[in-house]
């Protein structure tokens, strides 16, 4: 069993109307997902608005969800400034997170050097186990594979990779040398079948707000070696994956509209993300249903 389970959400932070933190509504949408099949949660990362979070924000987000739930709460923690990161990590750690996400600093764009101590200073700050977030999308570096095993062999509570470099190939030689404790999570929801093929345990995902029986159900597929009934699920969810984001609405845009949808009341993101584009809600209801039709044809 991955450490953090299977599935985890990368989960939106509820606003108000008027734009400020509904800490009510994060503790029932956090109470949601683990009844709807999430094995943990992530607070405060890129999913989460993090960007626009001031740190008390984030960490009485933090609070409130790790005092409504039973499942894992992992903290984003990693920002683009080391002193700043190691500060974060120490109020999460304090207030009882599970785990610890850092991810690549981003926009200062430093050398893989730098990245490294980056990673090194976070873990260094704290006991809980540290998940390294790769995204090069966002943060304009890829960690290069020398320096993941670095991390991986010389740093005790450094466990695992959240991937979202979009790169199963070298993803593979990664985990072909990585110590055996060392867990790989998809980043991206629709990599996340490739990654089980060489050796992912799970999910860090965006469409598991919605989807997370469907993933559940992908994985018992593929761990008692029903590889078509995996691949079946998987087609399943295309749908939900092209919906979570895309140029003109971005993640976490379409989730907040889902969870509206849903009942959650998240609100809208705050800006520079924006209000979601016209149309988005029709289009979360026909995602919806077409998910709850494939899911009666297969069951």
């Amino acid at each position: 069993m991955a450490r953090f389970g299977r599935v985890v959400t990368a989960m939106v932070t509820p606003f108000h109307p008027d734009g400020s933190l509904n800490l009510d509504g994060a503790r029932r949408l956090a109470k949601w997902l683990q009844d709807n099949g999430n094995d943990g949660l992530v607070i405060a990362g890129t999913t989460g608005e993090s960007p626009v979070l001031t740190d008390d924000e984030r960490l009485s987000l933090l609070e409130a969800v790790i005092g409504a739930v039973t499942i894992p709460v992992i903290a984003g923690t990693g920002t683009n400034d080391t002193a700043h990161s190691i500060h974060l990590t120490k109020e999460a750690t304090a207030l009882g997170a599970a785990g610890i996400l850092a991810v690549t600093p981003y926009y200062n764009r430093p050398s893989q050097v730098g990245i490294e101590a980056h990673m090194r200073a976070i873990a260094g700050a704290t006991s809980l186990p540290v998940v390294v977030y790769d995204i090069p999308v966002r943060t304009g570096r890829k960690i290069s594979t020398a320096v993941l095993l670095r991390l991986a062999r010389e740093v005790s509570n450094v466990v695992a990779l959240k991937d979202a470099a979009g790169s199963p190939a070298e993803s593979a030689v990664l985990m072909s040398q990585a110590p055996a404790h060392f867990e790989l999570y998809s980043g991206d929801d629709n990599m996340t079948l490739p990654f089980l093929s060489i050796g992912g345990c799970g999910v860090i995902g965006v469409a598991t707000h919605w989807s997370a029986t469907d993933h559940q159900e992908m994985f018992d597929c593929w761990e008692r070696g029903d590889v078509v009934g995996a691949r079946s699920v998987n087609a399943r969810l295309l749908e939900s994956f092209a919906y979570e984001t895309g140029d003109d609405n971005p993640n976490p845009l379409p989730s907040k509209v889902m969870m509206n949808l849903l009942g959650l009341d998240v609100g809208e993101a705050r800006l520079p993300m924006g209000p979601p584009p016209a149309g988005l809600a029709e289009r979360a209801q026909k995602v919806l249903d077409n998910l709850r039709a494939a899911r009666s044809a297969t069951r």
